[in-house]
């Protein structure tokens, strides 16, 4: 319409503009209604609200059982469930395992790199200020006509530009798609926190596990050095009858073939013994032999504490299903991210700024050059992009519930099989120690039936195999038993 007007009549409408208050006003307030929609519009959000599933378990069936084991000693704190087996020599363990752990440090650089990306994603709601400083330098080409003809009528060849100035800019989160991713950051940062929890109740537990494993090598090695003691004993008696023609020499062989068993045992053990006390130094962040001389000392296995177990427990503590709670609240933010693409963004700018061709003339009032801009941008047609990203958010998000029902699930199995093993592993016990009872018994008659003449050496060398066994196994299905509850304390989450 202005161009169509005459000269003197867009003059004269242009002196109208300036000559009347009422529109500038009007005009000041249409560009503030502008901001002010625009900082409305930011306060919204698209995509759907994060609700937290509701996870309800049936009570455990094997619970009850755990909790009525008998003569257990107190319960101790979940998040100090070490301190339950009144061992300094693991809590010990344990605390070296906190401060020195690799993979806990590993873990813990995990979460660290995750907060960064909330501070990084926070960082996209805010603008940008940056300063600028340029200075050029330039020796125009008289083959370019444009030069040729300026150099002609006395333009400089020789140019020197300087500029200084500060620029900003804002992308104003309109349906909030920076808000949502981050939003899917926090939720991600706090399953790496879990992650980091789950890691440190892993490791304490593997820590645990492993050294209940080797005191009960070393009760085992107790019990094969008697039995190695009780059989060289019986060679001797064998090798002093065969001198006065009361045994033969296949007796003798027999007696020395058992024995020979009796040390082969031990030297597995030992092996194991040997593996372990390397495999609890790396746990603990060190060479392998660096502790391992506090350990030579044998020590009893411990009772394993009380512990009471109920799905309350471990759908609140254990991390990885507050981990995978929090990747699915990310999941669903990123629905919201994907959703906005479908909407227009805005960006602002401005440069406030000076440039002149000496550096002496920079900061006056006529080198200076503001300018401000504002940006549409909005996607009429990508050929279904954005219809694939939703889509590919929203079954994403069905996954990770999908991925986090399984967790609970697989959870509450690991806690039902914790429980059962515990029981029933100190049922076991028990049911071996009144074996050994029994066998030490035949043994020591068997022994004394052979010095008389009424059985062969076959039943003392059978009475002998199997109390070996017993005498063996016993240790071993003690230290079982208090490696069960371990497990069980891990499965519930304990350890933080």
């Amino acid at each position: 319409m202005l161009e169509l007007m005459p000269k003197r009549e867009r003059r004269r409408g242009h002196a109208a503009w300036r000559a009347a208050p009422g529109m500038q006003r009007n005009t000041k307030a249409t560009l503030l209604s502008m901001l002010v929609c625009l900082f409305v519009l930011a306060g919204c959000t698209v995509g759907p609200d994060y609700v937290k599933p509701e996870t309800a378990l049936d009570p455990l069936h094997n619970a009850e059982a755990v909790a009525s084991r008998p003569s257990a000693p107190e319960e101790p704190p979940l998040d100090q469930w070490w301190t339950g087996f009144h061992d300094p020599q693991l809590t010990k363990i344990i605390e070296r395992v906190f401060k020195q752990n690799l993979d806990i440090q590993a873990s813990l650089e995990r979460v660290g790199q995750a907060r960064a990306v909330v501070r990084a994603s926070g960082a996209k709601l805010l603008p940008t200020l940056d300063a600028n400083a340029q200075a050029t330098y330039e020796r125009a080409s008289l083959e370019d006509p444009l030069a040729a003809v300026a150099n002609s009528v006395g333009f400089p060849r020789y140019m020197e530009v300087y500029s200084v100035g500060l620029s900003s800019s804002w992308e104003v989160d309109l349906f909030g798609g920076l808000r949502r991713q981050e939003e899917a950051a926090l939720a991600m940062a706090g399953a790496a926190e879990a992650m980091h929890a789950g890691v440190r109740i892993s490791v304490a537990a593997e820590a645990a596990d492993t050294y209940f494993r080797i005191r009960g090598d070393q009760a085992q090695l107790q019990v094969i050095e008697a039995r190695i003691v009780n059989d060289t004993d019986l060679l001797a008696m064998l090798r002093e009858q065969r001198a006065h023609g009361l045994a033969t020499d296949r007796e003798v062989a027999q007696g020395e073939a058992l024995l020979a068993h009796t040390q082969g045992v031990g030297t597995l053990l030992r092996i194991d013994l040997e593996v372990q006390l390397n495999r609890i130094d790396v746990l603990m962040g060190v060479q392998p032999g660096t502790y391992a001389n506090e350990l030579r000392v044998p020590s009893a296995v411990p009772a394993a504490p009380r512990i009471t177990a109920q799905s309350s427990d471990f759908l609140r503590r254990r991390p990885d299903v507050i981990a995978a709670e929090r990747e699915l609240a990310a999941a669903n933010a990123r629905i919201g991210a994907a959703l906005a693409g479908y909407y227009p963004a805005i960006s602002l700018s401005g440069l406030l700024g000076y440039e002149a061709f000496t550096g002496g003339q920079l900061f006056r009032n006529e080198t200076l050059q503001p300018v401000g801009i504002v940006g549409l941008r909005w996607r009429l047609f990508d050929f279904g992009r954005v219809d694939a990203e939703v889509a590919q958010a929203d079954a994403a998000t069905r996954e990770a519930l999908v991925r986090y029902r399984q967790v609970v699930l697989r959870a509450a199995e690991d806690v039902e099989n914790a429980c059962i093993a515990l029981v029933q592993l100190e049922a076991y016990s028990q049911d071996v120690a009144r074996q050994i009872n029994a066998l030490t018994q035949v043994y020591e008659d068997s022994k004394t039936a052979y010095r008389a003449g009424m059985i062969p050496l076959t039943d003392v060398l059978d009475a002998d195999r199997q109390l070996l066994a017993a005498g063996s196994e016993l240790p071993r299905a003690q230290a079982d038993a208090v490696r069960a509850s371990v497990r069980l304390f891990r499965s519930l989450g304990g350890g933080w």
